[in-house]
């Protein structure tokens, strides 16, 4: 675990650089159709949220990676879904972290350990470098909870956009 100096600092040289050498273009195009193509399976909805790091001042008011991630799963709305059944892949580049928040209605049906299960295989795809094959592997994983919870209906709509969302400093 790092001391709080060593994450302050990841947290102060983490930028937008960071993100773009890490999620390239292509792969959040890559990112983008894996959504647009799993949603065609399924009547949930995934969101892919990354942020190099957090300012100094959230840091000290924020607990860690996940209650950033709920913060994030509110701002974009992901629990604002027809069927409660939004679901937020959240990366925290600095904080090498992974994070799941997922809206009630499916996590009610999936439970905790299946959530944790997909962010364990992402970050290990992460720490080795496979930033492109660890987050294709999540958005996988998600959908395929998905189209066994809630499987694509007719009629059903794409309620939240499929692009990946940077988050900026």
């Amino acid at each position: 675990m790092p001391t709080t100096l060593q994450r302050a600092l990841r947290h102060v040289f983490y930028d937008d650089w960071t993100v773009r050498r890490r999620f390239p273009r292509h792969t959040l195009e890559a990112i983008d159709r894996e959504i647009t193509d799993n949603e065609r399976r399924h009547s949930g909805e995934i969101v892919f949220a990354v942020e190099s790091s957090l300012r100094l001042r959230e840091l000290r008011e924020t607990e860690g990676p996940r209650d950033r991630a709920i913060d994030v799963f509110s701002l974009l709305r992901v629990w604002d879904t027809e069927q409660n059944n939004g679901v937020l892949i959240y990366v925290l580049l600095a904080d090498r972290r992974v994070e799941i928040v997922a809206d009630r209605g499916i996590h009610r049906r999936v439970g905790a350990q299946a959530w944790e299960t997909i962010c364990g295989l992402m970050q290990q795809e992460f720490r080795a470098g496979r930033f492109h094959e660890g987050a294709i592997i999540g958005v996988q994983a998600a959908s395929d909870l998905l189209a066994t919870h809630y499987p694509w209906t007719e009629g059903d709509t794409n309620e939240l956009a499929n692009a990946p969302v940077i988050i900026r400093r």
